[in-house]
């Protein structure tokens, strides 16, 4: 059935206002756009905190988790991706839902996070595997305080990969296949 889905060009956002429908997907190598199975878990967890929040989709990829946070209520989400075709592709799927809501930012995302202002009330990050990005986003994420007070990490990575950031406590852990995903809740001044 993935294999189906991807080999259509397209991935389908899976609740709230936009269920069922299709966003564009580009054939890109290591591009894995995120299972309905685990952005259905996913978007259990955070069921009460996502109307109404801020949200950052670090590494954005195909938006996936983005448009299907602005689906359920997201105030806003800004995608950074560096890859144009994919940016193109979110630029297409942002006007084709009407997403007013979505900022697109073609940028590296470690570069972008050095330079950018505000605070989001959860960020998806969902990295490239097998490069420890994720750690090193996490820690940027935490230090330069871009975590709104309570704020949210949801980190995506290899099975085998360790997550350990002081201010970010995981809550809630799952794996599916070689995939491991996680949410950690922000509490500056407490160790993993």
């Amino acid at each position: 059935m993935k294999k189906r889905r991807r080999e259509d060009g397209k991935i389908r956002i899976i609740g709230g206002v936009w269920r069922g429908r299709k966003l564009i997907v580009a054939e890109q190598p290591g591009l894995r756009p995120t299972p309905d199975r685990i952005r259905e878990t996913l978007f259990n967890w955070l069921a009460s905190i996502i109307p109404g929040a801020r949200c950052l989709d670090l590494f954005s990829g195909t938006g996936a988790l983005g448009f299907e946070a602005l689906s359920r209520g997201a105030l806003q989400v800004v995608m950074v991706e560096h890859n144009k075709q994919l940016v193109r592709l979110l630029e297409e799927n942002k006007s084709a839902l009407a997403a007013g809501q979505a900022e697109i930012i073609n940028a590296d995302a470690l570069a972008w996070l050095g330079t950018a202002n505000g605070q989001f009330d959860v960020v998806f990050l969902d990295p490239p595997f097998h490069k420890n990005i994720a750690q090193k986003t996490c820690e940027l994420l935490a230090n330069r305080e871009y975590l709104s007070p309570s704020g949210y990490v949801y980190t995506e990575t290899e099975r085998d990969a360790t997550l350990s950031v002081a201010g970010l406590k995981t809550i809630k852990q799952a794996e599916a296949g070689q995939v491991k995903f996680m949410l950690h809740h922000y509490t500056p001044g407490i160790s993993e």
